[in-house]
């Protein structure tokens, strides 16, 4: 059972009634461990996993997510806006298909405008030289997908419901301690487990941190008038509103919500009737798609923009939130997470290839080198971003709206802006072209 770990095998095979512990003091090998099975950490283990590396994937979750209760019904309340770049890897992992046969939504075109001015740019998939500009994705269909995937590879195995205690290193080995006892050892560690990363505070990496001041309320709606596959965002004086269509059952008439605003705004959105909510909405964005009705609840989360001061240590390294996140203003962050895992398996395959071991901290550089500065550089550009649309003084008001008009006639640039928008910059990993 490639698939399941050993301890949930002695559960399951238990007499009714009978507990038994695992054992303390075991010690499993692999040539890499991953800690954390989200999004990035499943592609991570799917892409080493189908080339044939032994791969121990440990996540604190229980069990897996049931495939058939993903991408029917009521969509998610979780969505992120996938790139071309994120698809070509989806689709080399054998996924996509499967996701495409649940639901996804794709978007062919852009609005952005400020609220406050007369400011507005849009963009299409024509202008970018591609047949769709993205697709607006559930988190859990984009899990699911990739679960089953993991589930296919015998070089994979699951540690679920694991809890990590302690990081060691000893021989030119990593080796991970869990709560039951168990030690984990491997040439190579890999953090991917979330912008708290417990594994990354455990190797003594520290992070530079920006509290946003913002909190993301995020709900579905669905609109009186079809979105037409168009992603809009508007810069509000309290923050920016993103509208990111979906398609339920063939319809084009529900949008997933991002609203990035103060805390004490947040709260109040939150504690707003559905209606009044919907209504909120409406006036936001100027009743471009007519009435809006919410028809989930409105989540509100922290966004704090946070980068690792390193990606690798020896026998170490840190992808997708454990090393980066991001203000979700452009639903750039698992798009990076994706990218890390590709250019990271494409490095330790090289390696391995050579010969080299996988945590040999001179050759993980190449993967740092290779990934920190476009993660940096994306940063430094959400920052911007939300500096100047939250600047109230009316020179910098005039200023973005002159320059939101000129970025609009002006093809090239658009299209030059679109390029690194879809995922086209610098050299893209195999997995990715």
């Amino acid at each position: 059972m490639s698939a399941a770990n050993e301890y949930r095998s002695m559960e399951e095979a238990a007499e009714p009634g009978e507990t038994r512990e695992p054992p303390a003091g075991i010690e499993e090998r692999a040539e890499v461990v991953i800690v954390g099975a989200g999004m990035v950490g499943a592609a991570l283990a799917c892409l080493l996993g189908r080339a044939g590396v032994e791969v121990t994937l440990v996540d604190a979750r229980e069990s897996l997510l049931d495939p058939e209760a993903v991408g029917r019904g009521q969509p998610g309340i979780r969505v992120s806006a996938l790139t071309p770049v994120s698809q070509r890897l989806l689709g080399r992992l054998g996924v996509w298909e499967w996701m495409a046969a649940r639901r996804i939504s794709p978007y062919r075109f852009m609005q952005v405008w400020d609220a406050e001015g007369s400011g507005e740019v849009s963009f299409s998939a024509e202008q970018a030289g591609v047949v769709k500009l993205g697709h607006i994705v559930e988190n859990d269909v984009t899990q699911a997908a990739l679960e089953q995937r993991l589930v296919a590879l015998p070089s994979v195995r699951l540690v679920l419901g694991a809890r990590v205690t302690g990081l060691e290193a000893a021989d030119g080995k990593r080796c991970l301690r869990l709560a039951d006892g168990r030690r984990l050892v491997a040439p190579l560690v890999v953090a991917a487990d979330g912008a708290r990363s417990p594994l990354r505070e455990l190797a003594g990496i520290e992070t530079r941190e920006r509290d946003t001041g913002h909190r993301a309320v995020v709900t579905t709606v669905k609109v009186e008038l079809p979105h037409g596959d168009v992603a809009r965002q508007a810069f509000l004086p309290t923050g920016p509103l993103a509208f990111l269509p979906l398609r339920i059952d063939g319809e084009r008439h529900h949008c997933s919500i991002v609203w990035s605003t103060s805390p004490e705004e947040a709260e109040r959105l939150q504690g707003l009737a559905p209606e009044a909510l919907g209504d909120e909405l409406a006036g936001a964005i100027d009743h471009r798609l007519g009435e809006v009705t919410v028809v989930d609840r409105a989540v509100a989360f922290p966004l704090v923009q946070r980068h690792a001061q390193r990606y690798v240590l020896p026998g170490l390294a840190l992808v997708g939130d454990a090393a980066h996140s991001i203000h979700p203003l452009a639903g750039q962050g698992v798009n990076l997470g994706l990218m890390d895992a590709a250019v990271l398996a494409e490095e330790l395959l090289a390696a391995r290839r050579r010969g080299v071991a996988l945590g040999e901290e001179r050759w993980l550089a190449r993967y740092a080198r290779r990934r920190r500065g476009d993660n940096a550089g994306m940063l430094a550009l959400m920052d911007g971003f939300r500096l100047l649309f939250g600047a109230r003084h009316p020179a910098l008001a005039l200023a973005r709206n002159l320059g939101l008009g000129a970025v609009d006639r002006l093809i090239p640039l658009k299209r030059l802006i679109m390029q690194q928008a879809i995922g086209h910059r610098g050299r893209l990993p195999a997995s990715c072209r």
